[in-house]
């Protein structure tokens, strides 16, 4: 399935001899399915990746850049941010500086620093869709137990909510409150109480959309489909390709705008009305499950994505 041909796209890439000399770091914690991959697609464009951890870089004043990327004897022409690693706050900040670092010495990011910190802080996104005034269902973010039973008091009544981590993904960690007492200790909620109205019907088959979006432009798309209301592949979802309505294709593409992500998985998820809502915007999403519904390699369509930065990126320098 995976060497099925690549879709057709519209923007030109760098010239055949200029791709063979581009070097790539692809920041990873793990070389998994989607680093492999990700890693082919760029050799079969010309391209020499190199995959490696954000925790190994160092920062060197007395270098010509200042930064040390392994694998790198200068700096790399392109950056593609698979993973940051745990770590922490220390360690985190350290990382992304190093793609703050890399972006303003000319490299190219995908995503950039600033998108990656946008989305990974659930509570940042949520406030920038708002503010874009995208559809999103009503989210609450505190940081003391007594607002969000406070919350909870007010709002349970109305419907459930979901608690998500801030920092998390794949499902994982999602806690259904139905009432003030299904609230976790503050340790357990690791100092944040993130909570999102619960959206979908009271009972199975549960459904929301994944839309992958590249530069400006929808990639593929699928819908997840599930007898549990935590609807991720990963954890037991069917992917079902889809062809994303007008609505749902405006609604993702300025929810990647809104948050400056060049790639990104935009969920999606009906409310009442049947109006679109955006659950959240992944900076740095899988495509396994969608892949699998796809006619083409997606990974071949996002390596050409990001090779194509390269080309103005130099203009600007």
């Amino acid at each position: 399935m995976l060497d099925k041909p690549q879709a057709p796209h519209p923007s030109p890439l760098p010239a055949s001899g200029e791709r063979e000399r581009l070097r790539v770091a692809v920041f990873t914690d793990k070389l998994d399915w989607h680093v492999e991959r990700t890693l082919r697609a760029l050799q079969a464009q010309g391209a020499t990746p190199v995959a490696v951890r954000l925790s190994a870089c160092k920062i060197e004043t007395g270098r010509a850049s200042s930064l040390v990327i392994p694998g790198f004897r200068d700096l790399p022409d392109l950056a593609i941010v698979r993973a940051i690693g745990d770590g922490s706050l220390e360690a985190i900040t350290m990382r992304l500086g190093a793609l703050h670092a890399l972006e303003a010495l000319g490299v190219p990011v995908v995503n950039s620093a600033r998108a990656i910190e946008r989305c990974t802080d659930k509570s940042m996104a949520s406030f920038l869709l708002a503010q874009a005034g995208l559809p999103t269902p009503e989210t609450f973010a505190a940081q003391r137990r007594a607002q969000a039973r406070a919350i909870a008091r007010r709002e349970c009544g109305k419907g459930p909510l979901v608690m998500k981590p801030l920092f998390g993904a794949q499902g994982w960690g999602l806690r259904l409150i139905e009432r003030e007492s299904d609230l976790p200790s503050l340790q357990d909620a690791r100092g944040v109480f993130y909570l999102q109205r619960f959206v979908g019907p009271p009972r199975p088959p549960f459904e929301d959309m994944r839309i992958l979006v590249s530069r400006g432009e929808i990639v593929a798309a699928m819908r997840r489909r599930s007898s549990h209301w935590i609807t991720n592949v990963r954890q037991g979802a069917k992917p079902v390709a889809v062809e994303p309505s007008a609505r749902e294709a405006e609604i993702a593409l300025a929810a990647a705008r809104a948050l400056c992500v060049d790639f990104a998985g935009v969920d999606l998820i009906n409310g009442r009305e049947g109006e679109p809502l955006i659950l959240e915007v992944n900076s740095m999403p899988g495509w396994s499950g969608l892949q699998r519904v796809t006619p083409f390699s997606i990974a071949d369509r996002i390596a050409a994505d990001a090779l194509a930065l390269i080309a103005p990126a130099r203009q600007r320098v």
